[in-house]
């Protein structure tokens, strides 16, 4: 089955980024000049995905706002002259078809995705965590997609990870079918580097079968009440295969400081507008040791 919908979690508090998420979401935190959440909805419109949820919470008007018509701000434009930027804020609102429905709790991602069940149906669909931004030149969530279409099962995307860092993912037991290309033996959550079987780290990107939800039914909440989606995939494997894809692109964790900055260095550096004096005013800057 086509692979129609797509989910894109949104609802989390963005403590990481206090006081500057204390009014506004943090998915709206700019790269350069736009959004973050712009970019992942742009990742999975070129990936083909027809209709997309963003799953919100109190406080996130703006992201709704962000990709809705805006007529006093186009009528500004206009008046202006400024036709570039004028075509740039219409095409934002002609983007995709998106839909929004409130997370009213914050009870883990895997709370944030069963909230989406109505929507979702009975169909296989997309998962997008939009801390994670992938830069490649075909859409990472393509590339998945065309794993899906091979294999028919829910497809995770994974990146190898420093032996120490194992303990901050999930991590999978793999065996290889091909280039790129794993069976899950076993998902392990946030092991010690000692107990990890292996250095394959699931990262910001799922396909999943709608037989998830009614495993994350069954998924007994952890810590703070949350409920963990690596629990039902856990549970989903007993009764399915799962795939992992080791994507290509390259992979910024925006939903903490330090890749934050180091993404919007690199993604300014690639603009054809910017990067030949931005690059040339790190070239001289002192920097103390």
């Amino acid at each position: 089955m086509k692979i129609r919908k797509g989910v894109i979690t949104a609802a989390g508090w963005g403590t990481r980024f206090l006081p500057a998420t204390k009014s506004q979401p943090k998915e709206m935190l700019p790269l350069v000049d736009k959004p973050i959440i712009q970019y992942v909805v742009e990742e999975a419109v070129a990936s083909g995905i027809e209709q997309i949820i963003i799953i919100t919470a109190l406080g996130k008007h703006a992201i709704e706002n962000h990709f809705d018509r805006s007529f006093d701000l186009e009528y500004a434009l206009k008046q202006k002259g400024d036709e570039k930027r004028l075509q740039e804020i219409k095409r934002i609102s002609e983007l995709a078809r998106i839909c929004y429905i409130r997370q009213k709790e914050q009870l883990g991602l895997g709370h944030a995705v069963s909230v989406a069940r109505d929507f979702v149906g009975d169909e296989p669909f997309a998962l997008f965590l939009p801390d994670d931004l992938i830069t490649s030149e075909v859409p990472a969530m393509k590339q998945m997609l065309q794993v899906y279409d091979s294999y028919g099962c829910s497809v995770i995307a994974v990146e190898p990870v420093a032996p120490e860092k194992t303990a901050a993912y999930g991590i999978i037991e793999p065996k290889q079918v091909e280039e790129r290309v794993h069976q899950v033996l076993s998902l392990v959550e946030k092991p010690n580097p000692e107990e990890a079987p292996s250095n394959l780290a699931i990262v910001g990107r799922y396909i999943l079968t709608p037989e998830i939800f009614t495993l994350l039914e069954k998924v007994v909440p952890g810590a703070g009440g949350e409920i963990q989606l690596t629990d039902a995939l856990r549970l989903l494997l007993d009764q399915q295969g799962i795939y992992a894809y080791q994507f290509q692109g390259t992979r910024y964790d925006t939903g903490e400081p330090l890749g934050f900055l180091k993404a919007s260095v690199e993604f300014a550096l690639s603009r054809p507008d910017l990067g030949t004096e931005f690059r040339e005013y790190l070239r001289q800057l002192q920097l103390p040791d």
